[in-house]
């Protein structure tokens, strides 16, 4: 049996908060389906390894929810977010409205 990595060995992580302005609501398959390709297209898959990307939540009725990725890369991935533009045919307006280094704090402001 194996112990866990001590905190200073961990790797860092940044939950985004994530909103979709649209008329109807978006499951997080179609948020995921849409958010992979997104970054696989932007940064490759080499980029994609970096990123350690991650759902941990989603509100299909209001269309938000909570990404988590390595601290290096929240500008990589605002920037492929703010590239989304249509989910199933329907054009949306995303919006990144919090970065946070803890997921208490993220769910607090979802």
């Amino acid at each position: 049996m194996s112990k866990p990595l001590p905190p200073t060995l961990r790797e860092k992580s940044r939950y985004l908060v994530v909103e979709f302005i649209c008329g109807v609501q978006i499951t997080k398959k179609d948020f995921g389906r849409v958010l992979w390709k997104t970054v696989l297209q932007v940064l490759g898959e080499n980029g994609v390894s970096r990123l350690n990307l991650w759902i941990i939540d989603w509100d299909h009725g209001l269309g938000r929810g909570i990404v988590k990725v390595t601290h290096d890369s929240v500008d990589e991935m605002r920037a492929c977010i703010a590239l989304i533009k249509e989910i199933n045919g329907v054009e949306v307006t995303p919006r990144v409205t919090y970065v946070s280094g803890t997921l208490r704090k993220a769910q607090s402001k979802l």
